[in-house]
């Protein structure tokens, strides 16, 4: 069997999106009702969340929708939590909520473990990365992080306009990313197009979405043949190299996990990055004061991260259930929004306020239970240096047009257009 075989053989039958029956019915169109028909992809949700969060959090914390093939959406931290934290009764074989869900055999591996992978499997695929993400590993990449932000910003000279999102932000996880998978820099690019595809693609026609996919997989491919011909000390020859129980990983396994890598870890960060920007591009007292007294910054930063929390998670009912006062089917789907979750006036004093000094702050920005973020050391060193370089090079910057802005729509929310007048 070729490598090409060896790579695929048990991608496409698993991880083709198969309709399983009518209830993946594609429904577009704006929201009728918020609690019986709300849509992580409509316009309304994408450009500010918050206040549909509290309307429903408040009259119907669990909202449901026909939409995707039926789904639920809890509001509340706790509720958020329980199911976070319950393995026995929801399933996470995949987290991205959508038309078409993979079929139930693929568990307990999943799409993309370790986040799709459910246990006893979970344990030991996400212990297999965690070298790469401890805080040691993540100081070494803090310099070369650095001084890219300190190049990116060398571009701006002679212009009082730039786009902080699409000339800032996201190009910092791509370098980051594409320096620990061992892929060519130069494929920044490809990597967006890979990301907007596989998270804000979800209600594309089935034939689009998957070849689209396959794209992302044919340049994973790629890589492997690279890797294999020029082994070098990355997280790709680490991968197609370990061992789980006495033998290699399975081909999919290591195409899922790449995958994983490349798109969570570009965008979760770059909107974490952005969001931070729009923040204080638009309230100048918060950006005066952390210019003033940077060592506030990394108390700051966690307040970022958990009133504009980029991440939202799916879940899928693994049987017919009553569930706090609700019925759920299997094969449901149930939206993780921490968000939502970061918001509620139950957890966090404030909720509704950027607290930029907030002492305790133990916000669900990475998530909750054993799907807890592996990437969180990096994230928040990306997020730290981005911002202590951009307020050392430029800490006066105010939105240049804030109806300009525009923020990505479905499960990981940041500004995808974001121009700031600089100076």
């Amino acid at each position: 069997m070729t490598v090409d075989e060896r790579f695929t053989e048990g991608f496409w039958d698993k991880r083709d999106d198969r309709s399983t029956g009518a209830r993946n019915e594609i429904v577009t169109g704006p929201v009728s009702d918020w609690t019986s028909d709300f849509s992580h992809l409509d316009p309304e949700w994408a450009a500010d969340p918050y206040p549909v969060q509290d309307d429903l959090r408040r009259r119907c914390p669990i909202a449901h929708t026909g939409r995707f093939g039926g789904g639920w959406l809890p509001t509340r931290y706790e509720d958020v939590a329980a199911v976070a934290y319950d393995t026995e009764h929801f399933s996470s074989r995949t987290v991205v909520m959508g038309n078409f869900r993979p079929p139930r055999e693929v568990a307990p591996v999943g799409v993309t473990p370790p986040i799709s992978s459910d246990p006893p499997f979970h344990h030991s695929a996400r212990k297999l990365l965690l070298p790469a993400f401890t805080k040691t590993a993540v100081s070494r990449l803090e310099s070369a992080t650095r001084a890219f932000c300190h190049s990116l910003i060398d571009a701006f000279e002679g212009r009082d306009v730039v786009d902080a999102a699409q000339e800032y932000a996201q190009h910092i996880p791509m370098r980051v990313i594409a320096d620990m998978l061992g892929f060519p820099q130069e494929d920044g690019p490809r990597f967006r197009e890979f990301v907007e595809t596989a998270l804000e693609g979800v209600n594309l026609p089935p034939e689009e979405r998957m070849a689209r996919v396959s794209e992302l997989f044919d340049y994973l491919l790629e890589q492997v043949h690279d890797h294999l011909d020029d082994p070098r000390d990355d997280l790709t020859t680490y991968l197609l190299n370990v061992e789980l129980g006495g033998h290699k990983l399975a081909p999919s396994h290591v195409s899922g996990t790449m995958a994983l890598l490349l798109i969570a870890g570009i965008d979760t960060t770059w909107s974490a990055i952005g969001a931070s920007l729009w923040h204080m591009a638009g309230n100048p007292a918060d950006r005066e004061r952390l210019v003033a007294e940077p060592a506030l910054l990394p108390t700051a930063m966690e307040e970022f991260l958990r009133a504009y929390a980029p991440v939202t998670m799916a879940r899928l009912v693994k049987e017919d259930m009553h569930w706090r006062g609700v019925d759920m089917k299997a094969e449901d789907w149930v939206l993780l929004s921490f968000p939502a979750a970061n918001r509620d006036p139950e957890q966090f004093d404030r909720a509704d306020e950027v607290v930029i000094d907030r002492e305790v702050n133990r916000h669900a920005a990475f998530g909750l239970g054993i799907h807890r973020c592996v990437g969180s050391h990096l994230a928040r060193m990306e997020l730290r240096v981005a911002l202590e370089v951009w307020l050392e090079r430029v800490p006066e910057f105010s939105l240049a047009d804030p109806s300009a802005v525009a923020w990505s729509a479905g499960q990981v929310r940041g500004p995808r257009a974001l121009p700031v007048r600089i100076g």
